[in-house]
C-alpha cells in the first residue's frame, strides 16, 4: 500500500463512484480502477461493492477506510509541521470564509498550524458570501475560501490571487431512515415535506433557486431555518424535513446512509471552491503551506 492508493480509495468512497473520484483527483477513470484493483490484489480482499449508481465499502473496505483516514490525517499533520517550521511561516493571518467551508475545511487544520508554530497568529471569521467579499475589497482579510467569484466581482479584487480547491454542489437531502423519501421530485413540490432552510447557502445557488421557484409560481415556506450547517444536518437526520445542503459538508452522512439525496428536476448547481489570497511576494510561502493543507483536507472529506 502507498499513500496515493489510500488517497484514491478514500476519495472513491467519499465521492461515491470511480468517475467522481477521477474528476476530483484529475485522473482517468481506468487509472482509478487500476489503483483500487491493485490495492485489492495486494490485500487479497474485495474492498468495494460496485453498484450501478454508487460504490460502497465491504466490511474489509470499511476497516481499511477507517485506518486510511487516520493515516492520511497523520501524514497531513506531519507535512504541516515540517512546512511551517522549514518555511518559517510566521506573522498575523486573517482568514474569512462561509460557515460550512470554515467548519469542515479550515477549522480542522488551524490547530495543526498553531501547535507547531508559536510565531503565527490567526484570526478566523465566518460571514455570508457578500460579507467576505466586502472584507476582501476593503483589505481586511489575507486569505479566503469561497465558491468561485462571479465575473463582475473579480476586477475589484486585483490584489488577490486564486487557486482551485475542489468542486462542490448544493443538493436536496432528507433522512436516510425515511422510507417515504422520493428519489426525484419537481421543484414545485418542494413543500410536500417540511423544508429545513440553510440561510447561508451559496449566494449564486440561492439566486438560481429563487428564479426557478418563481418560474413555477412556488415559494419555499421553511419549517426551520439556521445559518449553522451542523445544526441543520442533525435536524434533517432526525426526519423532521429536507433541505438543500452543500455536498462537502454531508459526504459522511450520505456515505453512511444517514442522509439520502433527492434529485430535483431542472435544478442543477455546482461551483468551484477556490482559495483567494493576497498576491504579495512576502505572503507566498504562507499561502503555499495553507493551500496544501486545505487541499489535503478537502480530499480527505
Amino acid at each position: 500500500m502507498n499513500l496515493q492508493q489510500l488517497t484514491t480509495f478514500c476519495t472513491v468512497l467519499n465521492e461515491g463512484s470511480m468517475t467522481a473520484a477521477a474528476d476530483k483527483l484529475y485522473l482517468t477513470q481506468p487509472a482509478v480502477s487500476q489503483q483500487i484493483r491493485s490495492l485489492e490484489e495486494e490485500l487479497n480482499a474485495a474492498l468495494l461493492v460496485r453498484g450501478v449508481r454508487q460504490v460502497k465499502p465491504t466490511m474489509q473496505g470499511q476497516l481499511l477506510y477507517d485506518y486510511a483516514k487516520r493515516i492520511l490525517h497523520l501524514t497531513q499533520q506531519a507535512e504541516v509541521a515540517i512546512q511551517t517550521i522549514s518555511q518559517e511561516v510566521s506573522g498575523d493571518l486573517t482568514i474569512a470564509t462561509e460557515n460550512s467551508i470554515g467548519l469542515y475545511l479550515i477549522s480542522p487544520i488551524i490547530g495543526m498550524f498553531l501547535k507547531h508554530n508559536t510565531n503565527l497568529k490567526i484570526k478566523l471569521t465566518y460571514g455570508y458570501y457578500e460579507e467576505v467579499i466586502d472584507l476582501m475589497k476593503n483589505g481586511l482579510v489575507d486569505l479566503t475560501v469561497l465558491p468561485e467569484l462571479e465575473n463582475n466581482t473579480s476586477p475589484e479584487l486585483r490584489g488577490f490571487e486564486s487557486r482551485f480547491l475542489m468542486k462542490d454542489q448544493m443538493i436536496l437531502v432528507g433522512s436516510g431512515k425515511d422510507s417515504s423519501m422520493p428519489l426525484k421530485i419537481d421543484l414545485k413540490d418542494i413543500n410536500i415535506k417540511p423544508v429545513i432552510f440553510y440561510s447561508k447557502m451559496y449566494t449564486p445557488f440561492k439566486t438560481l433557486l429563487n428564479n426557478k421557484l418563481s418560474s413555477k409560481s412556488t415559494e419555499i415556506v421553511p419549517t426551520f431555518e439556521s445559518d449553522n450547517v451542523g445544526t441543520l444536518k442533525r435536524v434533517i437526520e432526525t426526519g423532521l424535513g429536507w433541505g438543500f445542503m452543500p455536498e462537502h459538508s454531508i459526504r459522511k452522512q450520505l456515505r453512511s446512509g444517514r442522509l439520502t439525496q433527492v434529485q430535483v428536476d431542472d435544478l442543477h448547481y455546482s461551483t468551484n471552491v477556490t482559495m483567494y489570497y493576497r498576491g504579495k511576494p512576502e505572503f507566498q510561502k504562507m499561502a503555499d503551506v495553507f493551500y496544501r493543507a486545505i487541499l489535503q483536507q478537502a480530499l480527505n472529506k
